[in-house]
């Protein structure tokens, strides 16, 4: 991945966002991809087409909630002896992610 890659995605978006009448707020990370110079060079441009985007705050893994999940990946659902292979690691992976939703929950509140 990319910065020019998320500036196409991003030209992509912005191109469906001019012909509504409300506007459209992305919520970004500060990953260096989404932080790039090409990207905050277009910003203005997108803003016109409706598009802005939102940083969160430096660090605040707590408002993204990809971080809450692999967190409770690491910590709690993977078993500790997952690291012995790469096979192992890939099963118990492929157990916590298709139990998602059942056998493994999150609450975000």
């Amino acid at each position: 991945m990319t910065s020019q890659i998320v500036l196409e995605v991003l030209d992509g978006v912005s191109e469906t966002t001019q012909k509504q009448t409300i506007s459209t707020v992305l919520v970004l990370d500060n990953a260096s991809i989404h932080t790039a110079k090409n990207i905050q060079d277009k910003r203005a441009e997108w803003e016109t087409k409706n598009l802005f985007l939102y940083f969160l705050p430096a660090y605040s893994p707590e408002l993204n909630l990809i971080e809450i999940l692999w967190r409770k990946v690491k910590y709690e659902w993977l078993p500790f002896d997952a690291h012995e292979s790469y096979e192992k690691l890939r099963l118990c992976l492929e157990k916590i992610f298709s139990g998602f939703g059942s056998e493994y929950n999150i609450i975000y509140s």
